[in-house]
């Protein structure tokens, strides 16, 4: 039998003003990836008593984020295979600002809900899509453009959660705190209308409707990504709606709780940056993993221990445990040959990896409520914490999701008949 080979595709590199437009398309974009989630988060109180909220739609509000990131991160793929991302990113983009803009001038709680939704699925579309292009413009500085534009999502993150209380107070009205990010929103779209005007060979999208369709759900290497992303998400996710409640119950004062949560971001930057710039030098990754597993293990080993003493200890050592979140884009960069399969892979470990986390806050609640300490809840997590690091060690094994799924070319590999 002779198998067939693979010729890997040799990725286009843009002309040096284009990279430039690129690139800070690709940081405004990123920028705007969660300032629509921390700044509701930072003026939750204020929008619960303005809008009356219940319990349930306050619930349903917190669980959004992950779930709207799982169904229209899932969706992208379809879309990539008819438009350019440059079409899709104004359009992602147009449904943030719009969806920002109307929640804030809503005035029901399911109307909220709603245009939350529409804010959200725009960020959803925008996360998928972010590894392609930085692949697609930029092949050979791949790991440092990932490290840059993690870095920009985390300033993006930090700046809304710090800024929306204070421009609500001057203003005198929680919706400014809100609204005034679809003008973010509205600015990351200007970058890419040029190019989505354009005409190109190429703008129809990533990938021929006549080609075979890449399934990572039927390949080992899809679902390791997919549960590691996940995993480090939940971890994500359930230290920032926990870890200043756990801070305050033992005996720090509410606004020290929210220094340390904040050092977690803090801290992280550096660790963000470096992360996938270190992963794209290495042959293996797997020693990157264990590191990231087992600080996120001694931190929560600390915090279920001894929280007050060794708190900064326990930030720190989270704050390196969650550079695992730029590592995962990073190798869904590195775990595709094409445009398409890095479409596929970061569209499903996106959507189901976003599926898993929105258990994490929800489940490390009930645990709390049900036992009146967090022993249980961090033992859960650092369960969640060994999970992650069997399924990276998986995912950092040098592959390909093409070779996996039997595709050459984009097209399903029939073996040649024996000579």
């Amino acid at each position: 039998m002779i198998a067939p080979s693979v010729t890997r595709p040799t990725p286009a590199v843009p002309a040096p003003r284009s990279a430039v437009l690129i690139l800070v398309g690709i940081l405004l974009v990123a920028l705007n990836l969660r300032a629509a989630i921390t700044s509701l988060g930072a003026l939750l109180d204020e929008v619960t008593t303005g809008l009356h909220l219940s319990g349930t739609v306050a619930g349903v509000i917190t669980t959004l984020p992950a779930l709207a990131f799982a169904a229209f991160g899932a969706f992208t793929p379809w879309l990539a295979r008819r438009m350019s991302p440059a079409r899709i990113l104004v359009g992602a983009m147009g449904l943030l600002a719009v969806g920002q803009l109307l929640r804030a001038v809503s005035g029901s709680p399911w109307t909220f809900v709603l245009t939350s939704a529409i804010a959200l699925a725009g960020i959803a579309i925008a996360n998928v899509l972010l590894p392609v292009l930085v692949k697609e413009h930029f092949p050979h500085r791949a790991g440092m453009m990932t490290g840059v534009y993690s870095m920009t999502l985390i300033l993006g993150t930090t700046t809304a959660s710090a800024a929306s209380v204070p421009i609500a107070h001057a203003v005198g009205d929680w919706r400014a705190g809100l609204g005034v990010w679809a003008l973010l929103a509205a600015v990351a779209v200007l970058p890419w209308l040029g190019p989505a005007l354009r005409r190109t060979p190429g703008s129809a999208g990533t990938g021929q409707a006549t080609r075979t369709r890449i399934r990572p759900a039927q390949t080992r290497l899809g679902w390791a990504m997919a549960i590691y992303f996940g995993a480090q998400s939940l971890s994500g996710y359930a230290t920032m709606g926990w870890l200043a409640k756990m801070f305050r119950d033992a005996a720090f004062t509410p606004t020290d709780a929210g220094l340390l949560l904040a050092g977690v971001t803090a801290i992280g930057v550096p660790f963000a940056l470096l992360m996938p710039t270190l992963a794209g030098r290495l042959r293996d990754l797997r020693p990157l993993v264990l590191l990231m597993s087992a600080a996120m293990i001694a931190s929560y080993l600390g915090l279920a221990l001894a929280p007050h003493a060794g708190a900064i200890a326990w930030v720190a050592l989270l704050a390196l445990g969650q550079a695992a979140f730029p590592l995962a884009l990073a190798m869904i960069g590195m775990r595709a040959r094409t445009g398409e399969g890095v479409v596929a892979l970061s569209a499903f470990a996106q959507s189901t990896g976003y599926l898993i986390a929105a258990l994490g806050p929800l489940l490390v609640g009930v645990l709390h409520e049900v036992t009146g300490g967090w022993q249980l809840p961090l033992g859960f997590l650092i369960v969640a914490a060994v999970v992650q690091a069997f399924a990276g060690l998986a995912a950092a094994r040098p592959r390909y999701l093409e070779d996996e799924a039997g595709l050459v070319n984009g097209e399903r590999a029939v073996p040649a008949p024996a000579s």
